[in-house]
């Protein structure tokens, strides 16, 4: 029997994510859910957590003034992802429209350094092209300064002239570039001759330069400086071979660069000085995902760290004294602490002798516990060291479950992120055939219990697991999922077809590819119960993957519920929501999994 008061408690503990300096002021603000949806806090004097402005939906992007007295806010409409700009005055506990085009999508870049323009790009000439506007703050005349025929996105202001822009090559790689506001002419960073992913650039203040993550001709992410005499050329100054440099932030004063290296999903923290070309590792942080690093001053910077037992908090690391303090308390649960299970990294050998990392999440020893395997989404997605509520409770509850990185997952290099691109596409859906074999053999997991579940892309590997490999499966969970390729690049948003079709294959050449594999023309060899979860006002992954497939399913008198979320899109942000979900999710599992199963000691 499940225990609903502790199964609350997983649930509906909170967490602080987003963190980010306000300029001038010393503090900070971050995100979290305290009020049962997302909204922007802040801490006041006693450091308790306070509300920096009610919002009425979702803010997706924060963007604070260089005085510190006013932020951008970008806010969607029941989770359709398209952003309407805001502006807060802070001193006046003001929030107004800034830009407003319902029907169009904003991108946020920022703001200018004299404070008086922000940047972004929308579509609102052609769905599928992104221009980038400017608007004058204070009179909110807006100004285009760049028309693209496709995805493009500000990322930062180099001067007042000069934007940083970046845009898409596929759906991995990318290129950035200078941009004059006034001439449009562009200048590229870094070769344009190799497919490259660029990101996190930084510049200098002298404007003469500055710092980018690359993976040009290499197979993971690294550090590298340029110049803008010469930005075709990159200068290499930090690289770690088998791993991703994640996320890097500059100090006020330049002389240090804070960043993240993800470790087969686990987040370490390092600093590099540029001068003198050293790196200093910070010992000490639980082992987790660590986002959203913001300088407070030449001295402190704060990041978010989230576990797979601390949901998530604010912290703050010293130079100068190299102590860390968690600034923030939001996602403390003493059960969680007690109960939660921090996952084992293990390995297995797929059909081709592949190596495929998971992580293991298992309480003690015992034999013939029920699985369930977790799927990440993406596809270029990974799953890693953090909280995940319906993992931790299956644990409690003695289930164990795999989070698999298959092949096509990012942190594993170039090289292995291709692995299932167009035509490869099943052989990552084989992959989880070859992980159940593993399950079994190397920690006894009983075969006649395991289910799978997956969101978004997941939810696609859920459905092609369930269809293509009938046997496998006790039961399944799909959320926000595709159940044909074909007809998901259709009706998404046209600014996103393009990108897909790097990874997923063509619909000029591809289409009877994707309707041999598609999980829809195969929904008839499913022979176990199907949970689908989906909202309403997804522009990722439309509503109706989800309704064909389970239309098909109950037209042949097939086991499949769905619940649709008509105040959600492509994620589940509303607290509500959240509860129906994820109680549903593991009652689910619990009744077709758990319930039939005798656990051996």
């Amino acid at each position: 029997m499940i225990n609903q008061e502790e199964l609350l408690e997983y649930l509906q503990v909170n967490a602080a994510y987003k963190s980010q300096v306000i300029p001038k002021k010393e503090t900070f603000t971050f995100v979290s859910k305290i009020t049962g949806m997302p909204q922007i806090w802040t801490l006041n004097e006693k450091q308790n957590p306070v509300q920096y402005i009610e919002t009425k939906d979702r803010p997706m992007s924060i963007h604070h003034s260089p005085n510190g007295e006013m932020t951008v806010i970008g806010i969607d409409d029941k989770g359709n992802e398209k952003q309407q700009i805001y502006l807060y005055d802070q001193k006046h506990d003001k929030l107004e429209t800034l830009v407003e085009s319902l029907e169009h999508f904003h991108y946020l870049g920022g703001w200018s350094p004299d404070g008086q323009y922000f940047s972004y790009s929308s579509n609102r000439r052609q769905p599928g092209y992104f221009d980038v506007f400017i608007v004058e703050v204070a009179t909110k005349e807006i100004r285009e300064v760049f028309q693209y025929d496709g995805n493009c996105t500000p990322l930062s202001w180099l001067d007042q002239d000069h934007l940083i822009i970046d845009i898409p090559e596929s759906n991995i790689d990318s290129a950035i570039y200078r941009l004059n506001i006034h001439t449009k002419e562009k200048t590229r960073i870094g070769e344009d001759h190799y497919p490259a992913r660029y990101q996190s650039p930084v510049m200098m203040k002298s404007k003469e330069g500055g710092y980018v993550l690359t993976n040009l001709g290499e197979e993971t992410l690294y550090l590298a400086r340029f110049t803008f005499e010469h930005p075709e050329k990159l200068e290499k100054l930090l690289h770690w071979e088998k791993w991703d440099i994640g996320e890097l932030k500059k100090s006020p004063n330049e002389d240090y660069l804070a960043l993240t290296l993800n470790e087969g999903g686990i987040s370490r923290l390092w600093l590099y000085l540029p001068d003198s070309n050293e790196k200093e590792y910070i010992k000490g942080i639980p082992d987790g995902v660590i986002e959203s690093i913001s300088w407070l001053n030449p001295d402190e910077f704060i990041f978010s760290l989230k576990t797979p037992t601390i949901p998530g908090d604010i912290w703050k690391y010293s130079l100068s004294s190299k102590k860390l303090k968690r600034l923030t308390t939001i996602s403390q649960s003493e059960m969680i602490s007690r109960s939660g299970q921090a996952p084992k990294i293990c390995t297995y050998q797929s059909f081709d002798q592949l190596e495929v990392p998971y992580f293991y999440y298992s309480q003690g020893h015992d034999k013939n516990k029920p699985a369930v395997i977790y799927v990440h989404g993406g596809p270029e997605g990974q799953s890693k060291a953090d909280y995940n509520p319906v993992i931790q409770f299956l644990v409690h509850q003695g289930f164990a479950v795999a989070a698999p990185n298959v092949r096509g997952s990012n942190g594993y290099g170039r090289s292995y992120l291709k692995l299932d691109d167009a035509r490869k596409r099943m052989d990552s859906v084989r992959d989880l055939e070859w992980l159940v074999k593993d399950l079994i053999d190397t920690h006894g997991v009983d075969p006649g219990n395991i289910g799978i579940m997956g969101r978004s892309y997941g939810g696609f590997m859920v459905l092609a697991a369930l269809t293509h490999y009938p046997d496998l499966w006790a039961a399944g969970v799909d959320i926000v999922g595709i159940s044909h390729l074909e007809t998901m690049l259709e009706n998404t948003g046209e600014w996103r077809r393009r990108l897909r079709e790097c990874e997923y294959g063509s619909l000029d050449r591809d289409r009877e590819f994707f309707d041999v594999i598609a999980p829809l023309n195969h929904s008839h060899k499913i022979k176990v119960p199907l949970f689908v979860f989906h909202g309403r006002n997804d522009t990722r992954v439309p509503v109706r993957e989800s309704e064909q497939m389970v239309e098909k399913m109950k037209a042949d008198h097939q086991e499949v519920d769905l619940i649709i979320f008509e105040d959600e899109g492509h994620q589940t942000e509303r607290l509500e929501n959240h509860l129906t979900m994820h109680k549903n999710t593991i009652e689910f599992f619990t009744k077709h999994l758990m319930e039939s199963t005798t656990i051996e000691n």
